[in-house]
C-alpha cells in the first residue's frame, strides 16, 4: 500500500500539468472544483493535525486511540489521488481565492519532492501516534516541517 500510494503521488505531481496541457481544454468549472477540492483536503489535514498538535502540546490529554485515528486519517488523505486538484491555470495569479503559487507548475518545481517528504512524515506519524506521547511529539516535528517546506515555497501568504 505505501509503495503504491507513493508511486501514485509521484506520478500525479509529475504529470498532472503535462496531462492537462495535452488535453488543452480545462474549463473554468474544472478549475474552480479542483481548487475547492484541494482547499477542502487542506482543511481536513488541518483538522487532524490540530487534534494531534493539541495532544502534543499538552492542551488536551494524550489519547492513543484518538491519536491513531487522526494519524490514520492523515495517511488516508495523503494517499488520495490529487490529479484533478492541481490544474494549470488554478494558481494565485490566475484565479482569485487560490493561494497556490505559479511556481508549482514550473519546470524546476520541487513540489514532488516536498510531497514525498510530507507523505513519509505522515506515514511515520501513523506508526508513532498511538504509541505514546513522546513518540507523537517527535513525529509532529517532521510533519510540521514538511508542511511548512511546501507552504513556504508554493503558497501565497494570506492577505
Amino acid at each position: 500500500m505505501r509503495k503504491s500510494s507513493l508511486t501514485i503521488l509521484s506520478a500525479i505531481v509529475g504529470s498532472v500539468a503535462v496531462l492537462a496541457y495535452a488535453d488543452g481544454h480545462i474549463s473554468d468549472k474544472q478549475i474552480a472544483v479542483g481548487i475547492k477540492a484541494r482547499q477542502s483536503q487542506m482543511q481536513l489535514y488541518a483538522f487532524n493535525l490540530g487534534a494531534l498538535g493539541a495532544m502534543a502540546k499538552g492542551e488536551v490529554p494524550y489519547d492513543a486511540e484518538a491519536a491513531s485515528g487522526a494519524a490514520n486519517n492523515l495517511a488516508a488523505l495523503a494517499s488520495l489521488s490529487q490529479a484533478g486538484y492541481w490544474l494549470p491555470g488554478s494558481d494565485s495569479d490566475s484565479v482569485e481565492g487560490s493561494r497556490a503559487l505559479p511556481a508549482i507548475w514550473s519546470a524546476d518545481s520541487k513540489v514532488g519532492e516536498k510531497g514525498k517528504a510530507f507523505y513519509d512524515a505522515v506515514i511515520a506519524m501513523q506508526s508513532a501516534a498511538g504509541t505514546d506521547l513522546g513518540a507523537l511529539q517527535a513525529a509532529m516535528g517532521a510533519v510540521g516541517k514538511s508542511c511548512g517546506g511546501c507552504h513556504e515555497d508554493y503558497r501565497k501568504p494570506k492577505g
